[in-house]
């Protein structure tokens, strides 16, 4: 039992790690419409390998929440879809301030807010196809919708 505590102690961040097709269209979305803010990024030095000065990785923060985005090389993209399976919820103090938040600066949420296992959830996804969820507690019933 004492390796399980070493690790539990060890531990100390989740950071998803999504590959994109174009650094500038994800920044956008993540810092001008969700209001991250780039905490780190990488630009190449090797001009042969990206001539163009670009951004190719960068980590990002919201609150207390990190991601991390990496620009696929071209002839790396994978051929399927990206984000299939799998999504992100970032547990929030008041998922339903975000979604005024995000609509307010352009970004289109998947559907309406909803409760879901006692939560609001604001579901979201990025350019690539990466799909988010924003959730905060609440007494709502379940299935209920926002109306505005």
């Amino acid at each position: 039992m004492t390796v399980a505590s070493t690790t539990s102690v060890n531990v100390k961040q989740a950071v998803p790690f999504f590959g994109v097709t174009n650094m500038e269209t994800s920044l956008r979305f993540y810092v001008d419409g969700l209001g991250f803010k780039m905490k780190n990024h990488w630009i190449p030095d090797r001009a042969e390998d990206h001539p163009d000065g670009r951004i190719r990785w960068c980590w990002l923060q919201l609150g207390e929440a990190a991601i991390m985005l990496q620009e696929f090389r071209p002839q790396s993209r994978p051929k399927e879809t990206l984000g299939t399976g799998a999504s992100v919820s970032f547990m929030c103090e008041d998922a339903l301030a975000l979604y005024r938040e995000f609509k307010s600066r352009g970004i289109q949420t998947r559907k309406r807010p909803f409760v879901g296992n006692r939560l609001w959830v604001v579901p979201v996804t990025d350019p690539d196809g990466y799909r988010m969820e924003f959730a905060s507690p609440t007494d709502a019933p379940e299935e209920s919708e926002l109306t505005e």
